[in-house]
């Protein structure tokens, strides 16, 4: 009821209402249940997600089978099954997830040699639909849809019955959908490319050299999958090289952009997933090792980034939750003093408790020196709260923070009268403003009045 957040990426309309529509349609479902507790909150759209995976995998099983034979198509799965990358992504609800589902499951309709459930119309369907939900997944099919462009014979057919079509009605779907939601017209798309591409404001988010997705980007998302991708490559028959293609183009044109992160690579996963398999099939004797060799490498790297992995994020919210159900609400205060979005945020409290966080919008005003609040609040943690809370009234019931900060601002906690009230586990590899355990700090009750 009239609480949250919305990140910049809104304000500027980077962001498209169609994809978090699924998971808002989800939430309103469970408040008309009256099922609508934060538990649910939390864990449908994960839950979601993770069926809509499974689909995919499935998915990408018949697609083999259909194109191989059946043990070609049981091995594909299996290291799609094993792939650690996959367990870490594929409950996640981020656009990259989606994006990357809906690539398998275009996928299986398009027409390559030899596959006789091509569609064209359903494969182009499920890419503008990926296309709406994130912009960038175009990149891998722009090879395969060239390649399909050649090889077909009726290519104004193509183009009038299926492309502009399809085309038309997707793109004017999402246009509908952030017309009702912005209150007015706006193409998502078109400012997500000038964002990324043009301006290239990414970079404020960090950059990396060039060749990081050759030497760090897809030899840590494939892990013990590499020498079977390798060896997949140079097995496969010619027909299959438009999905190597795919792989190395969408590489490339990720390898332009300055700033660079492992999900961005995570749609070429199943394109790698089919050489791997196709490698392992054809390793005969060797085949009963090999599998066991994936499974267990790829077991500790997915139990561990999914279960231990920076999960102190995700705990803190609990104590923060616990807040909702006391007659201390309405004087709950949370500061967050971390890194921008370490956090969940509302979703995972679901009552309407003042929060706050350190911003990190970028500059959009093309100022030279600008530097964002958290920047500002690092460079002299200690000068910034006793500015902002200049005045006893206004600080904050309850302080959030990495340990790393702790010894800088330990004067203003003892002098403002804070006192620890909550250790949680984060990571067993602390970087810079990222500690291995965050902090709750509860301010004094009889410090209030």
């Amino acid at each position: 009821n009239s609480y949250g957040y919305q990140s910049w990426e809104w304000a500027q309309g980077l962001r498209g209402y169609s994809y978090p529509l699924i998971f808002a349609s989800i939430y309103k479902a469970l408040q008309l249940l009256a099922k609508d507790d934060v538990q649910l909150l939390i864990w449908v759209p994960r839950l979601a997600q993770a069926v809509l995976a499974a689909f995919a995998d499935v998915k990408l099983y018949s697609l083999v089978r259909h194109l191989e034979n059946a043990e070609t198509a049981k091995c594909v799965y299996f290291c799609q099954l094993c792939s650690w990358f996959t367990w870490y992504c594929c409950t996640r609800t981020l656009t990259n997830t989606m994006e990357t589902l809906l690539t398998i499951f275009a996928l299986s309709y398009y027409p390559i040699k030899g596959s006789k459930m091509g569609s064209s119309c359903k494969y182009l369907a499920l890419i503008a639909l990926a296309i709406v939900i994130r912009p960038t997944a175009v990149i891998p099919w722009i090879p395969l849809v060239f390649t399909h462009f050649l090889q077909e014979q009726r290519k104004a057919d193509l183009i009038l019955h299926n492309c502009i079509p399809v085309g038309l009605v997707t793109v004017g779907a999402s246009l509908i959908i952030d017309r009702v939601f912005f209150g007015e017209w706006v193409l998502v798309q078109l400012n997500f490319l000038k964002f990324n591409g043009l301006q290239n404001l990414g970079t404020f988010y960090g950059s990396h050299p060039w060749h990081w997705y050759f030497t760090q980007g897809l030899p840590v998302i494939l892990g013990t999958h590499l020498p079977f991708f390798i060896h997949g490559c140079v097995l496969a028959p010619k027909r299959y090289r438009i999905f190597l293609m795919a792989v190395i183009w969408t590489v490339v044109v990720y390898s332009m952009l300055s700033h660079k992160e492992f999900r961005f690579i995570y749609p070429v996963l199943p394109f790698c997933m089919f050489f791997c398999g196709y490698s392992l099939k054809h390793l005969k004797a060797w085949k009963k090792s090999a599998a066991s060799f994936l499974l267990l490498s790829n077991l500790l790297p997915a139990l561990y980034t999914g279960l231990i992995h920076q999960r102190g994020s995700l705990d803190v919210m609990n104590h923060i939750q616990q807040l909702c159900n006391t007659s201390y609400q309405s004087q709950a205060f949370v500061f967050f003093m971390m890194p921008c979005h370490s956090t969940p945020f509302y979703s995972h409290v679901h009552c309407p408790i003042k929060m706050r966080f350190l911003q990190c919008p970028p500059d959009l005003t093309g100022n030279e020196s600008y530097i964002d609040e958290a920047d500002v609040f690092y460079s002299d943690p200690l000068g910034w709260l006793t500015k902002e809370f200049y005045n006893d009234t206004l600080l904050p019931s309850h302080l959030i923070f990495f340990s790393v900060l702790e010894q800088e601002i330990s004067s203003f906690l003892a002098l403002r009268g804070y006192e620890k009230t909550a250790t949680v586990f984060h990571t067993h590899v602390p970087q810079g403003r990222v500690g291995s355990h965050i902090y709750v700090y509860r301010r004094k009750p009889e410090m209030n009045h």
